[in-house]
């Protein structure tokens, strides 16, 4: 089997979820190297750091989106005469 053709990565136009795991993976200073050698030369704990965070960060997403979406909806009930 031929070798994979990689494709330059553009930071820039990265679905949602994607530019997430390479947020994390700035944040803990892994990005040069995945850009340079890709997410193979990373390992297992390193890959599992990122993916923990970005979990968590999820989480927290979601949390503050119904938080939000929960006071909304309460302030529409305290407005209904």
């Amino acid at each position: 089997m031929g070798k994979k053709k990689e494709k330059p990565i553009d930071l820039k136009n990265l679905e949602p979820e994607e530019k997430l795991k390479y947020e994390v993976a700035e944040e803990l200073g892994l990005l040069d190297r995945v850009m340079e050698h890709g997410w193979r030369s990373l390992t297992s704990k390193e890959t599992g750091r990122i993916g923990g965070l970005v979990t968590k960060k999820r989480r927290k997403e979601k949390e503050k989106a119904q938080k939000a979406e929960s006071s909304l909806s309460g302030q529409e009930q305290n407005s209904i005469p």
